[in-house]
């Protein structure tokens, strides 16, 4: 068995098996760079997803197809993957839920969910603020030890006030889909760059998952590089954060714009 270095230095173990561990990814279409200089990271992106080991991983800029850098990548040492990205991504015996968000001249992209644990019905929802930015929820109850959790992956608009509205959205799409009082996690990217979303999602009933007495730069995401902000987060219900984790060195750094952030849950 090959051993992926993200994993054996990069990760602390995951905990105990009654213990629920997550991740939230932004991968920037598995390609990184410009113009002649543009790279493929898909591949990389596999070993990273799989060093997670998460029972339950968040994706967001998901390609199903491209067909424009499918051509692109042809001629490269591994090329571009048949079939999609999040299948591509998957570890193995991880089910798989995705949907598109926005239609391109070329391709698409949208999210997906990653999961150890069986899953049930997929849904999509559209909060698509304007006609410049297409943006969808993604819906897939999934059940972990017996209980099923509703996870929703989320990626807001780049405007305040259509965040705001996206939240208020998302508050309805839970109040008329998810079982009152079932354990809810929305993962994803917030574009939250000024940390003004608290106050609006926790009006829906979800909290912003901190560990207690947890230094708020643990969960510093983008850009990679040099993280400064905490744009990547779990908003929760039912569900008690009890340790954050950000990956961090320059193998992480080259895959994607944003790091992964990775969380530890109880029931509560």
């Amino acid at each position: 068995m090959t051993l992926n270095p993200l994993q054996s230095t990069l990760l602390p173990p995951a905990s105990t098996l009654g213990r629920l561990r997550v991740a939230t990814y932004n991968i920037h279409k598995g390609v990184r760079g410009l113009g002649p200089m543009k790279r493929l990271e898909i591949h990389n992106l596999g070993q990273g997803v799989e060093a997670l080991d998460a029972d339950m991983v968040f994706l967001q800029e998901v390609r199903l197809f491209n067909h424009r850098e499918a051509k692109a990548f042809a001629r490269t040492t591994f090329g571009w993957p048949d079939g999609g990205q999040a299948d591509f991504l998957a570890p193995e015996g991880y089910e798989v839920a995705y949907r598109t968000n926005a239609i391109t001249r070329d391709g698409e992209h949208g999210n997906a969910v990653l999961s150890r644990w069986p899953i049930g019905d997929i849904g999509h929802h559209d909060v698509s603020d304007h006609r410049f930015e297409q943006r969808g929820l993604l819906h897939v109850p999934i059940q972990w030890n017996g209980v099923t959790v509703h996870t929703v992956t989320a990626h807001f608009g780049l405007i305040h006030a259509s965040r705001v509205r996206q939240a208020r959205r998302l508050a309805d799409f839970i109040a008329h889909t998810v079982p009152e009082g079932a354990p809810v996690v929305v993962a994803g990217d917030f574009n939250d760059w000024g940390e003004k979303l608290d106050t609006p999602m926790a009006d829906c009933g979800l909290q912003r998952a901190r560990e207690a007495q947890g230094r708020a730069s643990k969960c510093l995401t983008f850009p990679s590089r040099v993280p400064v902000f905490a744009l990547d987060r779990f908003y929760t219900r039912g569900l008690a954060c009890r340790s954050t984790f950000v990956p961090r060195g320059g193998a992480w750094a080259r895959m994607s714009d944003h790091l992964p952030l990775v969380a530890e849950f109880d029931l509560a």
